[in-house]
């Protein structure tokens, strides 16, 4: 494994070990350089909710990422979920990262 990937897994791994101390539902996020993955998953580890970018035309970019963002959320009110902790997955908060939490924000989730 290659040292940048390595170390975005070392970051991952302790902020999803204080996440899991808190036991709440967690907002994890994974990127690819085609499109962005949200998922809430319990502190039992179940997949709650989820939304990803695989059926939209522009995938790879901040747009895609807010709508996936909103998306999440809209689905999470469903679910009768509004608060939650982000895991950004060791990603820098930048970029796609970024515009995703913001408009999960933006439609009610806290965190």
């Amino acid at each position: 494994m290659n040292d940048k990937k390595a170390s975005r897994l070392r970051r991952a791994k302790r902020t999803r070990a204080k996440i899991s101390e808190l036991k709440v539902n967690r907002l994890c996020v994974f990127r690819s350089p085609r499109h962005i993955y949200a998922q809430i998953i319990s502190p039992d580890h179940r997949v709650l909710v989820s939304a990803s970018s695989l059926g939209q035309e522009k995938t790879g970019n901040v747009d895609s990422a807010s709508a996936i963002g909103k998306l999440i959320a809209e689905r999470a009110k469903d679910a009768g979920i509004t608060k939650v902790a982000f895991d950004r997955s060791g990603y820098i908060y930048h970029g796609r990262v970024k515009a995703l939490a913001e408009a999960a924000r933006e439609g009610g989730l806290e965190f």
